[in-house]
């Protein structure tokens, strides 16, 4: 064909082979994208619930001690004694070592005007005796529904701490008011295990704890003047700066979900995760408060992921569409192969007719005789040709019902490699090289498991000579089993292998042969197909100078009619578009190329067996030829 003819047949397949692949790449990211972001949401939402019960287990621990102090009679009876120094004194020590037992920052009583009675720090010179704290919210709150929950940061030494309140009541009348301090790192224990970057905020937005130190003090959104101006007249924030996190809206996944963008900070580079890119945000209130816990997943390892899908994807579509057209070609090779083999059958019937013709005057004819016997030799050197041209589209056939399996058996190491290489990339920025370099020997050692792959199926392929010479009869069992390796783990099929230790050395094309055992293996495999529980054997023995060589499968066994038509040529037991017929047929011819012989039986202990009888290495053969 021209090249001018060829470029302009190809031009419209290449061009239509690059948008398909391209669609297929594009569908696949978006519904990689899709799924990921439904699975990132679950596990968010999963973290989310562990982080929100431990929090509520932690602060519901001191959620009881206002209300019990209520218990005490030493209480009550300074409630409505307060000038009492002795019960004073009693009720001092009494809070002071039960704020110690508990660990809380602080314990203290009111009376019902707001004034410090009795406090466990009345020791220390920050002592809130006699102190008027009746501005306080959890106070107001306490007075007005019995109980109060708080966030604030003390004006003595600006501690930030959750202040719990409860009315102390007798007979029906407010007697006064019972508060605990809790300090935050008390509840930021429970934030020592988190896998994702997490905040808890207030009912004003402002954060007041975090797994990343930087963010506690910050606002989920600005605030306004008028804000401000309230926090400082209240004292809540004790004039913190509450500068905003940083984050942008993307877009809304649910009413609790949403995509977020964070800004880089200088805390990235001490944080043990990712805090700054696209996030996945979700939200949940904190049961009994006001506040709200939001977890942070980071979205980039679904993005890399959909990413390497697409990538995948394009490629499988790209070598698809090859397939195809190699289908096709080999089709439209077929076909031309089937009318030379009639014109070929046409010329052998009319040289035949011209034989008998000119037999009865040989001595006229003589010269003529000569030319058309000479005519006859080229036919029969075409007809070998056109033999080793089917020999050649077997091996094509075969690699075309391996290529599934391999590019299974490519794709988990290209997955690994990528995995390793991103992992190696971060462990190198954090210093961690001994890791990194265990990282980069797994990658070399799946570049050479690939090479060792694609070499076997290139030695496989590689058009053969057709001139015998020694071979391991081990080593091309191997070969044979390693290329049908994917599709034997598929079926789980067991192997016995039964051969010597030492070399049987057979005298043949060492590819044909491989050829050979890969079609009489594949057979047993269809023939099992179905099967709980497949079983394949491969036994070899020398028997005086000859090989024998067995397949036998666990199958069904072969009728008497399909004994009886084995190796005839486009004879096939498949259904319709599993075979030519030809692969027995072209497997006994090889062995008779190698002086051997190839027969299939039913074996006695059930199932079918097929036997190869190869000659082996003549004696004195030099070991130099053998290698």
């Amino acid at each position: 064909m021209p090249l001018t003819r060829r470029v302009r047949t190809l031009a419209p397949l290449f061009l239509g082979l690059v948008v398909l692949a391209v669609m297929a790449g594009m569908a696949t990211y978006r519904l990689s994208l899709s799924i990921g972001l439904a699975e990132l949401q679950a596990t968010g939402q999963h973290r989310l619930d562990l982080y929100t019960a431990s929090l509520e287990r932690e602060i519901d621990k001191y959620a009881y001690f206002p209300a019990t102090l209520g218990l005490e009679r030493d209480v009550l009876e300074l409630l409505t004694s307060p000038s009492t120094p002795h019960l004073v004194e009693r009720v001092n020590g009494y809070l002071e070592q039960l704020n110690q037992r508990a660990g809380t920052l602080s314990i203290y009583v009111l009376d019902r005007h707001g004034t410090v009675l009795a406090t466990s720090n009345w020791r220390q010179p920050d002592s809130f005796m006699g102190e008027d704290l009746s501005y306080r919210q959890y106070f107001k709150d306490a007075v007005e529904s019995g109980s109060g929950r708080f966030f604030g940061i003390g004006t003595t030494k600006g501690e930030p701490g959750y202040y719990l309140s409860s009315a102390l009541v007798r007979n029906g009348v407010l007697q006064g008011v019972a508060v605990v301090k809790v300090s935050l790192e008390q509840l930021e224990k429970t934030w020592d295990l988190v896998e994702a970057p997490a905040l808890v905020a207030d009912e004003n937005g402002v954060v007041i704890l975090a797994s990343v130190p930087a963010w506690k003090f910050t606002t989920l959104r600005p605030l306004d003047e008028e804000t401000r101006r309230h926090f400082d007249s209240t004292l809540q924030y004790n004039r913190r700066a509450l500068l905003p996190l940083g984050i942008e809206r993307i877009s809304y996944l649910s009413d609790t979900a949403s995509l977020v963008q964070l800004s880089r900070s200088q805390t990235d580079a001490a944080s043990l995760f990712p805090v700054s890119g696209q996030f996945l945000a979700e939200t949940h209130p904190l049961p009994g408060t006001a506040w709200n816990l939001t977890v942070f997943s980071h979205r980039e390892q679904i993005d890399d992921m959909a990413r390497s899908h697409a990538a995948l994807a394009t490629v499988g579509t790209a070598f698809l569409f090859i397939l195809l057209v190699m289908m096709n070609q080999w089709r439209l090779h077929q076909r031309d192969r089937v009318a030379a083999r009639e014109a070929l059958q046409q010329a052998y019937d009319e040289l035949e007719r011209k034989v008998q013709e000119r037999t009865a005057d040989l001595s006229a004819t003589n010269t003529r005789l000569q030319e058309e016997v000479a005519e006859r030799i080229r036919a029969e050197r075409t007809l070998r040709s056109a033999q080793d041209e089917l020999v050649q589209a077997g091996k094509l056939a075969v690699i075309g019902q391996l290529l599934a399996g391999i590019a299974h058996e490519l794709n988990q190491p290209l997955t690994a490699m990528r995995t390793l290489s991103g992992n190696t990339v971060k462990f190198l920025q954090r210093g961690d090289i001994k890791t990194a370099c265990s990282n980069l020997d797994r990658i070399d050692q799946l570049v050479d498991s690939m090479g060792t792959l694609t070499g076997q199926l290139k030695s496989f392929v590689r058009k053969s000579s057709g001139h015998p010479r020694p071979v391991i009869v081990q080593k091309a069992v191997d070969n044979a089993l390693s290329l049908l390796d994917q599709r034997l783990r598929r079926m789980n099929a067991r192997r016995i292998i039964d051969m010597p230790e030492a070399p049987l050395w057979a005298l043949c094309d060492p590819n044909r042969l491989e050829q050979v055992l890969v079609n009489l293996i594949t057979n047993a495999l269809d023939a099992m197909e179905g099967l709980s529980s497949p079983l394949i054997e491969i036994g070899a023995a020398r028997q005086g100078e000859r090989i024998r060589l067995l397949v036998r499968d666990h199958g069904h066994g072969l009728t008497d009619h399909v004994r009886g038509r084995l190796f005839e040529a486009f004879f096939t037991t498949k259904d319709d578009g599993g075979g030519l017929g030809l692969g027995l047929a072209i497997s006994a011819g090889i062995v008779r190329d190698f002086g051997g012989t190839l027969s299939g039986d039913n074996h006695p202990g059930g199932g079918a067996v097929f036997t190869m009888e190869i000659p082996i290495v003549p004696e004195g053969e030099d070991e130099c030829s053998k290698t």
